[in-house]
């Protein structure tokens, strides 16, 4: 991913974390990269933010 592609994908996954609170992270990003085509293996860097930003909610 190019950087700033990069940065918009974070800062969305980031907000709909922030809206949604899923309770499983790994699915909720799994539906995030199909629904927005997301290309590249970055599901785990995604889904460890998507875990970081549920702990600093709760």
């Amino acid at each position: 991913m190019a950087s700033k592609t990069s940065d918009e994908v974070k800062k969305s996954v980031m907000e709909l974390t922030r809206i949604y609170r899923p309770a499983n992270p790994r699915k909720f990003v799994k539906e995030f990269v199909k629904k927005y085509k997301v290309h590249g293996g970055y599901e785990n860097e995604l889904t460890h933010l998507v875990e970081m930003e549920l702990g600093k909610l709760k």
